[in-house]
């Protein structure tokens, strides 16, 4: 029979101890601290619990809870002298099937980790949703992290531990995540579709109006429509829209959605999230008949990333009246220009100023994104509510000096444009940490025909600089900019310096932003504000309607842009109930 919150905060703690035997391997400290905060809201407020517990714990208990765990197909397999739930999670891998060619790697692993950290290798092997990691996936990801630094393979076994902990509880509460497993599945089967030369390395890159991004766009319009969407369409520009009528005709609207294109060799979860949570909401209504004070418009953006032709945020774009028509004559690698790609794909390119909202319809605009950062990650945390899309601004220059032999020419005559840039890249390092919330990177440094024997004359670089609001963003650029003057000066270097981005903040609407905090806050878990250092397509609707986002934690650090981006199902199950008591909140503020 399935345990309950009301039967786990009514039991003496000597039975509420028991109940939770095995949730996390042989340390019942874990559960005796967490269970002071009892009587528990909700499953997330107990797993926050068990936790903080573990995140409050000297470094040798935290080191004594990796320890109690058993090598993955190791000793205690073999000798079968795992615990229940040890032994159902490595069996669920298929760890007990190993062929003996993996089995010996699994051996061999173990053993360098072992050497390496002083403690067995974690990994949660029955995966993000929950049904288990391959064999493959395993020893993958076993051979990745043992080149992880120690502190961050300590800290990472940790955040395994926490999710084999929060599947156990699902098999106790037998409180199986079932919109996030369906969430999970839509993303699974989206990403079959990839562009060619990438697809056949099994790696992501949807790139606008490719045979694999129209097919996306495709599938998705199938799911809106079998989710109960009144209408659903491919605009001019390629955005997927579904609209959920209002019980009253003429309703305003809340507006939602995301991107669905990737970076190239890209995550599951960028973007895409953002359309699923809505689309499962909206779905959940429809089967319950209900409808809502105001309608739902969910927009799937057909560009976002600027990776076929530099048009960033394309898609949401023209929602505002953004298309520039110039970008029609831009031509992606082969040659092809907009113009003819987009005719190619049927769209009509005479009505993409007709897709430019009023906003005076809408009552706002929402986005669920993946964190794509470590924040959430290393506090435990599975979602944070956004405070402000950090305003941003991007330079190219160039510092110039005298090219010379490195042999001859002794080090207080030479004019080293490659260490003036050098000590640029330090001092923006260093000024960005100042703020705390600011963040700056020099993320070209090159050296035009450097010689290994050569002094070199000239060294170009970029500068990408963030900041939550445009005074803290520009007082940032002020001081970068002046120390690159100073820099030049001291080192007798000439230098270029182009701006070439500027692009304003977009903080939250406060009154958006405490629904988000109210919505978490009903789910038992803290309440985290965080400003998101990357754009979005809420910036752009954030020119003419409030906006609000919530942030989804990320597993492996948080890593975003990259094949190894992921989430579970449980965070994206939370997402939905989040989102769902927003739309509950707008409901009533309507009545």
């Amino acid at each position: 029979m399935a345990l309950t919150l009301q039967e786990l905060n009514a039991a003496s703690p000597a039975e509420a101890l028991a109940l939770l035997d095995g949730v996390y391997e042989h340390s019942p400290w874990i559960a005796a601290h967490a269970l002071a905060e009892r009587p528990f809201r909700s499953l997330a407020h107990l797993k926050h619990a068990l936790a903080s517990a573990v995140r409050n714990a000297p470094a040798e208990a935290q080191l004594a809870l990796i320890r109690a765990h058993p090598e993955l197909a190791g000793k205690a397999m073999v000798s079968k002298a795992l615990t229940a739930e040890s032994t159902h999670e490595q069996s669920t891998a298929g760890l007990t099937d190993c062929s003996p060619d993996e089995f010996a790697r699994i051996q061999k692993l173990n053993q360098d980790y072992n050497a390496r950290f002083g403690f067995p290798f974690i990994v949660a092997v029955r995966g993000p949703r929950g049904t288990g990691l391959t064999r493959s996936q395993i020893i993958e990801t076993f051979a990745r992290r043992l080149e992880n630094h120690p502190d961050f393979e300590r800290a990472e076994a940790l955040r395994n531990i926490h999710r084999i902990a929060e599947i156990r509880l699902a098999d106790k509460f037998d409180a199986h995540p079932k919109l996030g497993n369906d969430v999970w599945d839509w993303h699974e089967s989206l990403a079959r579709h990839s562009d060619p030369g990438y697809a056949e390395q099994g790696q992501l890159t949807v790139t606008y109006l490719t045979d694999a991004h129209r097919a996306c766009a495709q599938r998705i319009s199938h799911w809106m429509r079998d989710c109960g969407f009144d209408e659903v369409e491919v605009d001019a520009v390629g955005n997927v829209v579904g609209r959920y009528h209002g019980d009253t005709p003429g309703a305003k609207a809340l507006l939602t959605g995301s991107h669905y294109d990737t970076v190239r060799n890209g995550g599951k979860y960028d973007g895409r999230l953002g359309i699923f949570v809505p689309m499962a909401c909206v779905r959940e209504l429809h089967r319950a008949g209900k409808r809502l004070p105001f309608a739902i418009e969910v927009v799937g953006f057909a560009e976002e990333e600027g990776q076929r032709y530099k048009a960033t945020f394309l898609g949401s774009g023209a929602l505002i009246g953004h298309f520039n028509p110039a970008w029609l004559e831009q031509q992606d690698a082969d040659g092809i220009s907009m113009r003819a790609c987009m005719e190619g794909a049927g769209l009509c390119i005479a009505d993409i100023p007709k897709l430019q909202r009023d906003p005076a319809r809408y009552l706002g605009f929402v986005e669920v994104h993946i964190e794509q950062g470590p924040v959430l990650n290393e506090l435990d945390l599975p979602l944070g509510v956004v405070t402000s899309i950090n305003g941003s601004l991007r330079y190219v220059g160039e510092f110039m000096g005298m090219a010379c032999h490195a042999g001859t020419t002794p080090m207080d005559r030479r004019s080293d444009a490659a260490a003036g840039a050098a000590e640029l890249l330090l001092y923006v390092e260093q000024r960005a940490a100042q703020d705390g919330d600011s963040v700056g990177t020099v993320g070209v440094l090159q050296v035009p025909n450097g010689s290994i024997n050569v002094v070199p004359g000239r060294c170009q670089f970029s500068l990408d600089l963030r900041a939550p609001n445009d005074a803290q963003r520009d007082a940032l650029g002020t001081d970068v900019l002046g120390e690159l003057a100073a820099i030049a000066a001291r080192r007798g270097l000439q230098y270029r310096i182009e701006e070439s981005m500027r692009a304003a903040a977009a903080p939250s609407a406060p009154v958006w932003q405490q629904r988000w905090e109210r919505a978490v806050e009903s789910l038992g878990v803290p309440v985290y504000r965080i400003p998101s250092g990357a754009g979005h397509d809420a910036m752009k609707l954030h020119e003419v309607m409030p906006q609000a986002m919530l942030f989804v934690r990320g597993e492996n650090a948080g890593i975003s842009h990259n094949p190894l981006e992921s989430t579970t199902n449980d965070d994206m199950e939370l997402a939905v109930q989040a989102f769902s008591h927003v739309l509950h909140q707008l409901a009533e503020a309507s009545a």
